[in-house]
């Protein structure tokens, strides 16, 4: 539910990391996340009925929406490759009824663990997330689906099909050379892994640092110059 914003002098932000295999919310007050399964044909409509269901006894006047598609200005401008159709400049700010900032859903976890200077994003969930961030401005970048061997993308290789593919072992020496040809191509100083399948490293390679998918959550925020719930 929307609150009046007229009784809070703070912004009161529902923040929605929307991945390929699950939904995760969570709003200024609250102590506990949502997390829901999405289905691999779920529209931007049955996103949103599934949220408001799940946050219905919550109060919010402000929504920031990370989404797994390429976002321009401020809509999707793709339909998400693991996700169903209806995507493409879909109206969000109307359909939630308040104030509604979209972004892609791997630069909103990545901008949640900048500190500043170059830092390149990877997010190993799903698929393959990616994000450039110089000097505080935000760079997504879809280096996920470039070529990488065989006629496959990176993410072909690296992401949820890939490891079940391959088995753990392969799959880590893969996302290995993945790491080293993405950090020498954008000349990050700073590496982020993030995703659900960043916790599968170990030991870490180095010069990089883990984050997990509760960044996510501080990138929504920031994004409307909050910094926690």
């Amino acid at each position: 539910m929307a609150a009046n914003s007229q009784k809070n002098t703070k912004p009161q932000i529902l923040v929605i990391d929307v991945g390929g295999s699950n939904i995760k919310m969570i709003a200024t007050g609250q102590e506990e996340r949502i997390k829901i399964p999405s289905e691999p044909d779920m529209t931007p409509e049955q996103m949103i009925k599934l949220v408001q269901e799940a946050t219905a006894e919550w109060d919010y006047d402000h929504v920031a929406l990370g989404i797994p598609c390429v976002v321009l200005h401020g809509e999707p401008a793709t339909n998400p490759v693991n996700l169903g159709k209806g995507w493409i400049g879909f109206d969000f700010e109307k359909a939630f009824g308040v104030p509604t900032k979209v972004i892609n859903d791997a630069a909103m976890q990545a901008y949640g663990c900048y500190h500043g200077g170059t830092m390149l994003f990877l997010g190993f969930g799903t698929g393959l997330g990616t994000t450039l961030i110089c000097d505080g401005t935000i760079i997504p970048l879809e280096a996920g689906h470039l070529p990488y061997r065989k006629k496959k993308s990176f993410e072909q290789y690296v992401g949820k099909k890939g490891f079940n593919k391959l088995g753990a072992e392969k799959w880590e020496k893969h996302v290995r050379k993945v790491i080293k040809i993405l950090r020498d191509a954008f000349n990050a100083e700073d590496i982020v892994i993030g995703g659900g399948n960043a916790k599968l490293l170990d030991p870490m390679p180095k010069g990089t640092r883990r984050t997990d998918n509760g960044a996510a959550f501080t990138g929504g925020f920031r994004l409307w110059g909050e910094e926690h719930a």
